[in-house]
């Protein structure tokens, strides 16, 4: 199964719309969990009513298992270009699986300072969860088989598939 990028706009549009309504009454960040996940940050930032400020996370060093995965080797440094105190952070990435990532990525935000709150907004929900975390807004909820992933191309077009997972990977 795949998505093109029409699919991918339509469900985009739907979490614009779900943010629009989220943020009223506050002035929130938005931070996107490199890489897929900044893609989707961008985009939906391009469908709201007016662009949120906007940076980008790089968890990796943040992972439980970064000793045993080590680095991919176009790590980008996280980029917050505000102050997060205070904030409220709409947290944005492209699939949520076991929520580890996820996790990674609150642990690294909390050393830029403390959130006001966090909000979790994810493309594709695969489920597989190890963590007790969901998505606030989500663009698409999967019942996948643990042997299947959801792997997003971009920046742009957007596109997305279904990926079999090796037993190496």
């Amino acid at each position: 199964m795949s998505w093109d990028e029409q699919q991918l706009q339509q469900r985009l549009d739907t979490m614009a719309e779900q943010i629009g309504q989220w943020m009223t009454g506050r002035e929130p960040l938005l931070v996107g969990i490199e890489s897929g996940g900044a893609w989707v940050a961008e985009a939906l930032n391009q469908r709201l009513p007016s662009a949120l400020p906007m940076g980008t996370l790089n968890p990796s060093f943040y992972r439980d298992d970064f000793d045993t995965r080590g680095l991919k080797p176009a790590t980008r440094p996280s980029k917050l270009p505000f102050d997060v105190d205070g904030r409220h952070i709409l947290l944005v990435d492209d699939v949520l699986m076991t929520g580890r990532t996820i996790r990674a990525s609150m642990n690294e935000l909390f050393d830029f300072g403390r959130p006001a709150s966090i909000t979790l907004a994810i493309l594709f929900d695969i489920g597989h969860r190890q963590l007790p975390i969901r998505a606030d807004i989500c663009g698409e909820t999967l019942a996948l088989p643990p042997h299947q992933r959801v792997e997003l191309r971009g920046p742009a077009p957007l596109v997305a598939e279904i990926r079999e997972i090796r037993p190496e990977e």
